[in-house]
């Protein structure tokens, strides 16, 4: 027997799984927010004051900053400006217009109208211009007193409760849009990552075609993409570890070695890094050509020369020997794996971090192995090949 209620089912919203202990932060901060607004409010004008300790549309900010404090309409500029512009609306309206009717539809109206250019659009807005038509004598007498006094106030106090609220329980409030990252060789182009896939011009052009109001920043939903793209990335290549693709029989230098000797294990096995170990075989920098590049200077002769105030020091002290050690080229600290690491997670790091060698470590933190840029590609170009082989021949079958 079919389920009458199926059709039904389409009207409730598919919202993300939310946990328990993330349904337990909302019901605190709620409470937090509405109780210290409150509280300071009645303790700036007492009980007996005319005006209300709180106002009803404060209930449903409270919803928006501490339910869903990334989205843009819970942002602090769209609690103050929105509220605030919503509140002089209403007034106006209230102190213009004699149909109650006629003066709560435009309020309404014409703070969305004035939002959505300012930017600052908030649902209870709405509700505040609906107040302020609505809020009978006292409210008409406030005038646009009422816009400070109490919606100003109590949206100041409860946009300082949700910022120290939700960064004390670990939400980033207010959604900061990231900077871009930079291009770590100095030039215009975008990072390899971002130069395949989807990029952030492809949703603007997206979003830009819908024309509709969105409640996501644009940033967070790139994000949020770019995450569920890498979860992909991981269904796909998730089983093959950074075990499975390193070199174990990894060449590697003391720090106290001299950069001549770690110049000859370079060439002698036609590498371009060594990993920097310590006795005990844990990884305390690695050194590569570029190290030797950066370090290095010409002289009138074509001849090396390391370090121009080392250079000096040895013209002050010429009875001493000029030290040329690993330790004093070496990059540290050095970015490591563990073997188990899955190879999805080495793909940001070498394509858009410019990492060409990454040395993997063991527990504790000994050198186990080292994977390249060449045994990533190695990996990911047989892991497709194996994935379009399987899908033909399931064609096929």
């Amino acid at each position: 027997m079919p389920n009458p209620l199926r059709p039904f089912k389409r009207l409730v919203p598919t919202l993300p799984p939310v946990g328990n202990i993330e349904r337990l932060r909302i019901f605190c901060g709620a409470l937090v927010g509405i109780f210290v607004t409150g509280l300071l409010m009645k303790m700036a004008i007492g009980e007996t004051a005319a005006s209300p300790l709180l106002i009803a549309p404060m209930g449903a900010s409270a919803v928006l900053l501490f339910a869903v404090p990334s989205s843009p309409l819970a942002q602090p500029w769209s609690i103050i400006g929105g509220n605030m512009t919503a509140a002089f609306i209403g007034i106006t309206c209230a102190l213009w217009i004699d149909d109650i009717l006629i003066a709560a539809a435009l309020a309404v109206a014409l703070s969305i109208g004035a939002m959505l250019p300012l930017r600052c659009l908030h649902p209870p807005a709405g509700a505040v211009a609906l107040t302020a038509v609505l809020g009978g004598p006292a409210v008409k007498a406030a005038g646009y007193g009422f816009a400070l006094w109490p919606v100003g106030i109590n949206s100041l106090l409860m946009l300082a409760t949700a910022l120290a609220f939700n960064n004390l329980t670990g939400r980033r409030y207010p959604h900061l849009a990231p900077l871009p990252a930079a291009n770590p060789h100095g030039t215009t182009d975008p990072l390899p990552m971002q130069r395949v896939g989807f990029t952030a011009a492809d949703l603007e052009a997206a979003l830009a075609r819908r024309g509709e109001v969105v409640d996501v920043g644009t940033d967070h939903l790139d994000t949020l993409l770019h995450e569920a793209e890498m979860q992909a990335y991981h269904r796909r290549y998730g089983e093959i570890r950074c075990a499975d693709i390193m070199s174990r029989d990894v060449a590697s230098i003391a720090p106290e070695a001299s950069l001549h000797e770690a110049w000859t294990m370079l060439c002698q096995h036609h590498i371009k890094a060594l990993p920097v170990v310590a006795e005990d075989r844990n990884v305390v920098g690695i050194i590569t050509q570029t190290d030797f590049m950066e370090n290095a200077a010409w002289g009138p002769h074509g001849e090396l020369h390391f370090g121009l105030g080392r250079r000096l020091r040895h013209a002050m002290r010429p009875r001493q020997s000029l030290k040329r050690t690993v330790a004093e080229a070496m990059s540290t600290p050095v970015r490591t794996a563990d073997p188990q690491t899955p190879i999805a997670r080495l793909v940001p790091m070498m394509a858009d971090a410019g990492l060409h060698h990454l040395p993997i470590v063991d527990e504790q933190g000994k050198l186990a192995g080292i994977v390249t840029q060449s045994d990533l590609i190695a990996a990911l170009y047989h892991g497709n090949l194996s994935e379009r082989l399987s899908q033909a021949e399931t064609a096929a079958a």
